[in-house]
């Protein structure tokens, strides 16, 4: 079971490498699905054979819903704005990496010395949920289009979602489902507002936001 864990996580950073290094939004669109499933395969092996109903259930409903139906919302909203990927961001594909890289770094070593109430399934969990969530924050500061922005909300999110299986076997069906509910919130006014923008400035940069003025004509 261990080495289960283990595989997983080393696909969940190497998702967050692909996030950073990929230029095509519908690259990350699908890398962001394959979180979403990971993270409910996570949840069910981190239980370590103390699998309940609700312990299965509530990670599948989150793979379901993070894999499946908020990469369709993320791909329909693409659609309507008429975009295909990420043009001129704030920093480099090249740049970016490195970033994850150091973040990588940092989140081993922040891994070995952070107390746990728990002892984790397996020493990678902590410092793959921190770098996800860091790879969350570096989409969300360093990427123009919205529709990146929002994949690094979901990122970020992921990250939180992971290390609530380091914390704690089970988490409870409430917190579970709120976060599943806040999450598809979120994404379901991102995508409308995605399409207001695009819609009213024929492009969803966020760079340009900067140039609205109330000035009258």
């Amino acid at each position: 079971m261990n080495q289960l864990v283990n595989a997983i996580l080393v696909f969940l950073v190497l998702t967050g490498f692909l996030l950073l290094a990929s230029s095509r939004l519908v690259a990350c669109i699908r890398a962001v699905a394959i979180q979403g499933i990971l993270l409910g395969l996570l949840a069910i092996a981190a239980q370590d054979g103390h699998l309940s109903v609700f312990g299965v259930l509530l990670p599948l409903t989150s793979a379901a819903v993070k894999g499946f139906i908020l990469p369709w919302l993320i791909l329909r909203a693409m659609r309507d704005a008429d975009t295909a990927r990420e043009i001129e961001p704030l920093i480099g594909y090249n740049l970016s990496v490195i970033i994850g890289a150091v973040a990588l770094g940092f989140s081993l070593w922040l891994g070995q010395r952070l107390p746990l109430p728990n002892q984790p399934t397996s020493f990678l969990l902590v410092p793959a949920a921190f770098f996800t969530c860091l790879v969350g924050f570096v989409l969300l500061i360093t990427r123009r289009k919205a529709i990146t922005q929002v994949l690094g909300y979901l990122t970020l999110e992921n990250g939180v979602y992971a290390f609530g299986a380091a914390v704690a076997l089970e988490m409870p069906i409430l917190v579970e489902l709120g976060i599943l509910l806040d999450v598809f919130v979120g994404v379901f006014v991102m995508g409308i507002a995605i399409f207001h923008i695009s819609r009213q400035f024929d492009s969803i940069d966020t760079g340009r936001l900067v140039t609205l003025s109330d000035r009258v004509p």
